[in-house]
């Protein structure tokens, strides 16, 4: 009796969400993925352009839903007690990890997609850190437009507040992984990678762009995105079926000297683990299941 009053009582909830649900979601099959109470964790094989060289190096992917604030825009720590201040996001932190000669290069991207809301991502943050320095920025949702602080270790670039209308192109990967049809094809203003801006300091500002997709043999999909004015093109590749991996990407832009340079990353690798609490020496071994 108890077990039938548990499935009546879960099935009126999940059939409250699919019917308050604007993004288009199957809740049962996401939440049978995404509410584990565990992480995704993707690892890349990274050809990584910079100095006009390709570098090898290592890309990971980590996909997770958290409860956020949607005030302080920030990882709730009581979510139980936030009332409408939480909502569910789907959160990725991306990480690229490559050498330029005797040097190493590290960055990290985390952007929050509500899951169920739909508004842009409410927070994105990037860093790039390396020998010669650090370079950090963040930008915030408010009042429709982007605050973005950045915080830079060269002189033109110094510390910056500006605003800045325009959807993310970091927030397309979040998007695909929530459902593909989320990202609308055709002409659109984007904010370049946070990621791209730092390695050609080029300004915080968005760029006309165009979305286009296209259909794959074996349930995959592509998502091509072609800025106009400035001199990059991304191609995603995904598994076009539920939960709609990332299998890896390709950046194109052109250098100083009108050359063509690629940086590309495929996935070699994928776990579902609570990785929070696999913090014992005697849990390393779970590193080998990635390929590290």
């Amino acid at each position: 009796m108890r077990n039938s009053i548990l499935v009546i009582l879960i099935s009126t909830v999940l059939f409250a969400c699919n019917n308050a649900d604007p993004r288009g979601l199957d809740e049962v099959q996401f939440a049978s993925h995404w509410y584990q109470n565990k992480a995704e964790i993707n690892v890349f094989d990274l050809k990584q352009m910079r100095y006009g060289e390709e570098r090898s190096g290592e890309a990971v992917m980590i996909f997770v839903t958290e409860d956020f604030s949607k005030r302080k825009q920030v990882k709730l720590d009581q979510p139980e007690n936030a009332g409408n201040d939480a909502q569910k996001v789907l959160k990725m932190h991306m990480s690229r990890d490559f050498l330029t000669g005797i040097y190493p290069y590290h960055t990290m991207l985390s952007v929050f997609t509500p899951i169920y809301d739909q508004v842009n991502a409410p927070k994105i943050t990037a860093s790039v850190s390396e020998w010669c320095g650090q370079a950090f920025v963040q930008m915030n949702w408010k009042n429709n437009t982007y605050k973005v602080k950045l915080f830079s270790y060269f002189e033109d670039e110094g510390d910056q507040e500006i605003n800045i209308n325009g959807m993310a192109e970091d927030e397309i990967f979040n998007l695909i992984r929530l459902n593909p049809d989320l990202v609308s094809t055709g002409h659109a203003r984007l904010i370049p990678s946070l990621i791209y801006q730092r390695f050609t300091h080029s300004p915080m500002q968005s760029e006309p762009a165009t979305i286009s997709k296209k259909t794959l043999p074996a349930d995959q999909g592509e998502i091509e995105i072609k800025y106009l004015e400035i001199e990059r093109k991304v191609v995603v590749r995904f598994m076009d079926v539920f939960p709609y991996q990332i299998l890896g990407w390709q950046e194109f832009q052109t250098n100083q000297k009108g050359e063509e340079e690629v940086t590309s990353a495929k996935r070699r690798a994928m776990k579902l683990v609570d990785y929070w609490n696999k913090t014992s020496s005697s849990d390393e071994y779970l590193r080998k299941d990635l390929g590290f």
